[in-house]
């Protein structure tokens, strides 16, 4: 199973790219903790995850396909 990654702001920074397929994740947190092992620093940074433009607060099941995006702290107005 494949899973988009579009990366935005200054995580592009940590990965050095905007976008990265991962392979063989179930879950949000199993694709969390994937990142980290691939991009040390992703640890520490803040960041929102959403699965098919919806923004997810809780672990979330993935289906193949799926796009992700990882989105930095923003504010609104």
């Amino acid at each position: 199973m494949q899973i988009n990654v579009i990366i935005f702001g200054q995580i592009v920074d940590i990965t050095g790219t905007s976008a990265i397929a991962v392979e063989d994740v179930t879950d949000t947190n199993q694709l969390v903790e994937r990142l980290a092992t691939a991009y040390p620093a992703l640890k520490s940074a803040k960041y929102a995850i959403a699965v098919d433009k919806k923004i997810v607060k809780e672990n979330t099941v993935l289906s193949n396909n799926n796009t992700i995006a990882l989105l930095p702290p923003f504010s609104g107005g």
